[in-house]
């Protein structure tokens, strides 16, 4: 995993959600995070199916949210847990060869506990102050050089622009988690394609 990591925006209207997902999919994106907290659950298994099936004719891996049930019902690539989603072992149980993914915050400690556990992938975060969670913990740039070791790929999540994110992906991120700069932009495809952009020139250099 490397790029933007979209993670969808809270939208009442799903026609329009999937609208701006399609155009984030098709300019390029490394993954999606269906995140639907105040959702119904009929609407949210609705959506869930919606950008399953979009994603897999894009080849876009798909991931659940916190709803590992969800993301088995709607065959989803992978589930992402946080910390009041369960056991992590238990997860990687359930879900066999799908990505698990791991919101471990500020800590070093719960990311090698999900690298024991078998995560796919751990994200930190919020690495700046975010619109979506505003009281969210801090995460400090030097984890992504210290977590490096765990030879997994590194999310950093939380308040990430285009302005900002040249450090994050500097200080180790392999991913790009994203859900206000991309989805409020006037145009979703372009500010993905800026996104993909900034990783290409990082290779480079």
């Amino acid at each position: 995993m490397r790029g933007l990591y979209a993670i969808t925006p809270e939208c009442a209207d799903s026609e329009a959600l999937v609208e701006r997902v399609a155009a984030a999919i098709g300019a390029g994106i490394a993954a999606l995070q269906y995140r639907a907290k105040s959702a119904p659950p009929a609407r949210r298994r609705q959506e869930a199916a919606a950008l399953a099936r979009l994603c897999e004719r894009a080849g876009v891996p798909l991931i659940v949210n916190d709803d590992l049930e969800l993301a088995l019902e709607v065959n989803a690539a992978g589930v992402h847990l946080g910390k009041d989603d369960g056991d992590f072992a238990a997860a990687r149980a359930r879900i066999g060869s799908r990505l698990l993914g791991v919101s471990c915050y500020d800590s070093l400690e719960r990311a090698r506990a999900a690298a024991r556990a078998g995560a796919d992938y751990v994200a930190f975060g919020s690495v700046f102050p975010s619109p979506t969670k505003p009281d969210a913990v801090r995460a400090p740039l030097a984890l992504f050089g210290q977590a490096r070791a765990l030879g997994l790929p590194l999310v950093a999540i939380g308040g990430i622009t285009l302005e900002n994110a040249p450090q994050v992906i500097a200080a180790g991120a392999d991913c790009l988690a994203v859900i206000t700069d991309l989805f409020d932009a006037p145009d979703v495809a372009a500010r993905a394609r800026d996104y993909a952009r900034l990783f290409q020139h990082a290779l480079q250099q």
